[in-house]
């Protein structure tokens, strides 16, 4: 098997490749050509282990073990950490092992990314991240790929940080109230580890597209904005699983009220319906985003001859 390092996997991810290979694994869960059951999780004190299996036709097929501890900021750790064991999925052998906490804050951002390509209105220039941890710069170094946003804000509980994450684009500037950076964005992105809402609805202007990836132990997104607006997921089981496998916004909300990302792509279910739409990005995570990740990162550590040979 090949094992990389965090720095290999680093070296060897291109964003633009990811989000294409994101948006084919997006329309591969939504027309039967991928195997994702819902991830399950051993929960401490402190946080919990997930794993998540998933296989993509001709894509990958890989399983995660990500430990998700909200406090590790105090002990200067990430809060998701793991593994992705990569196999072959014509006879089960074991390719690689790699490290998932980069591909983790990646993908996520990325699965973000891939909804303001599709749903956000064409002539986007305002961009606001709120929340500037590991999954704002995963946003900051993939948003931009999607639209020519002009202004980028930043806002964060911990203003030290969002000064942090500003300075990595000459775009960015530094709101210090979420409300204050929401108003007027034409695209706003909660990337936070909220356990309340973080949002109200009437921040947001019509036409503007609201992305969520936090809400691991709590709603990030208000639930007006939830309930009056078009939601879009990776996966439908978002409203029909319970956290950690489904959304906190989504319990109880029927599932044919959702659209899946793969159903646009695919053409079955329409996306924007005009400029003026609110439209709701709401994800949970799926195996699916890091089986082809993964696939992706080894395919080109083989090419560049990259990583250590190991054998079990």
């Amino acid at each position: 098997m090949l094992y990389l390092t965090r720095a290999d996997v680093e070296r060897l991810l291109v964003p633009s490749d990811m989000l294409d290979a994101l948006e084919t694994a997006f329309k591969a869960y939504s027309t039967g050509r991928a195997s994702v059951p819902p991830r399950t999780a051993a929960r401490t004190p402190a946080g919990l282990l997930g794993a998540m299996p998933a296989w993509v036709s001709e894509r990958g097929l890989a399983l995660k073990a990500v430990s998700v501890f909200p406090g590790n900021g105090a002990l200067g750790l990430p809060s998701h950490q793991g593994v992705i064991t990569l196999f072959d999925e014509r006879d089960g052998r074991l390719l690689a092992v790699m490290d998932a906490e980069y591909i983790t804050a990646m993908r996520t951002g990325g699965g973000a990314a891939v909804s303001v390509r599709l749903l956000a209105r064409s002539g986007a220039r305002t961009l606001a991240i709120l929340g500037a941890g590991v999954q704002g710069h995963s946003h900051l170094a993939t948003l931009p790929l999607t639209r020519d946003f002009t202004e980028i804000r930043v806002s964060s509980r911990d203003i030290d940080k969002a000064h942090i994450l500003a300075a990595l684009d000459p775009r960015c500037v530094v709101v210090e109230g979420f409300e204050d950076a929401v108003r007027g964005a034409d695209v706003v992105c909660c990337c936070t580890d909220a356990r309340e809402p973080i949002t109200h609805r009437d921040w947001f202007s019509p036409g503007t597209h609201v992305t969520s990836v936090g809400g691991t132990f709590g709603p990030e997104l208000d639930p007006e904005t939830v309930r009056s607006n078009r939601v879009f997921v990776e996966w439908k089981g978002a409203a029909e699983n319970a956290p950690p496998a489904g959304a906190h916004e989504l319990q109880g909300r029927d599932p044919a009220s959702i659209t899946e990302l793969g159903e646009v792509l695919a053409g079955i279910s329409p996306g924007r319906a005009n400029d003026d739409e609110i439209t709701v990005y709401k994800s949970t995570g799926s195996g699916f985003e890091d089986a082809v990740t993964a696939r992706m990162v080894y395919d080109a550590a083989v090419a560049a001859h990259l990583g250590t040979e190991l054998e079990l």
